[in-house]
């Protein structure tokens, strides 16, 4: 639904306000606002901002790329999931740096299956983002989801095969691979929320919620 919404002059309290009214039409609850007290439906995460940025009256721009990170509680439950978008006309390095981020998400859930570990999840991540030189968020990760929305276990976007618990039938996931055009090197802003990178080059973030069934994993976010 906010898909079609983000364009040049939408501010991004304009997003959090419509995303709450759809989620709260559709009988469920926004799965962030309130969790650890952070005041927002969506988070919005700007350029540099890579994660838990804050919804306010700031306009995007043409040139702009904005992460948008959704949770929802429903039926005991909760979901996760988290796209970028390109607003307008957005430089080709940035574009790519969005095409290997969303790449490397459908990676790692490939290897979401049982009989594996979760260090396969990152590897798979990892060996595709590395050839790019880009830099992996190392300070934050995926995590396990059900009746909460943070679980065990936590699922790095980097690791090695065979490391890590064992994958089995019935696990749930949230993999989200937050991927730097520079540094991997990350700073909180003094709202106590906003992770952005150190060298303030943009970010991207992609993610989904799976269930890991007897032969593949399935992706309950589509």
């Amino acid at each position: 639904m906010l898909e079609e919404l983000v364009e040049p002059g939408v501010t991004t309290f304009e997003l959090d306000k419509k995303a709450e009214e759809f989620i709260k039409s559709n009988g469920a609850k926004p799965g962030f606002k309130g969790l650890y007290g952070f005041p927002a439906t969506l988070c919005v995460s700007i350029n540099d901002e890579v994660v838990h940025g804050i919804p306010k009256n700031r306009k995007l721009e043409d040139g702009d790329i904005i992460g948008i990170d959704c949770g929802t509680y429903m039926n005991g439950f909760y979901g996760d999931h988290a796209k970028s978008f390109t607003v307008g006309k957005v430089d080709s390095k940035v574009i790519e740096l969005l095409k290997v981020t969303k790449e490397s998400l459908y990676l790692g859930i490939e290897q979401a299956i049982p009989g594996n570990n979760i260090g396969d999840i990152g590897f798979a991540i990892q060996n595709h983002v590395d050839k790019y030189n880009y830099g992996i968020v190392k300070d934050l990760v995926g995590h396990g989801i059900g009746e909460k929305l943070h679980e065990e276990p936590q699922i790095p976007n980097y690791g090695k095969k065979g490391r890590g618990a064992k994958i089995k039938a019935g696990m749930c996931f949230a993999i989200e691979p937050m991927i730097n055009l520079g540094t991997d090197q990350v700073y909180t802003k003094s709202d106590s929320w906003t992770v952005c990178t150190k060298d303030g080059k943009p970010s991207a973030h992609f993610e989904h919620t799976i269930t890991v069934t007897n032969d593949k994993p399935i992706i309950l976010t589509k």
